[in-house]
């Protein structure tokens, strides 16, 4: 949609409307590891992908089973901030619990 202004001189000035894009979205994923205890795994789900207890046992399970689960899709910046936290957190409580993000 094209906006029209006048210039002091009677000129007609057409002003198209820029579409912004969303920003790309970005799936953020836990890995299965053989190490990780469950409730660990459901913890983290909890605090940093704020899901009720019953949803993160279910995104941990499905890790479990087939690997990886996804926990949340977000911009890019949250989604990187989220993997930092829970890969320093898992550290820090000695797991090798594996975070990760694809683009959506």
């Amino acid at each position: 949609m094209a906006t029209k202004h006048e210039n002091d001189d009677g000129t007609v000035l057409a002003r198209k409307e820029q579409k912004l894009k969303p920003p790309p979205m970005y799936q953020v994923f836990l890995l299965n590891d053989d190490y990780t205890p469950m409730e660990f795994v459901v913890a983290v789900i909890q605090e940093y992908f704020n899901k009720d207890r019953e949803t993160a046992t279910q995104i941990m399970l499905k890790v479990h089973r087939d690997g990886k689960g996804m926990c949340g899709v977000y911009p890019k910046d949250i989604a990187s901030t989220k993997v930092e936290l829970v890969l320093t957190h898992a550290r820090k409580a000695g797991h090798p619990l594996q975070c990760v993000m694809e683009e959506a």
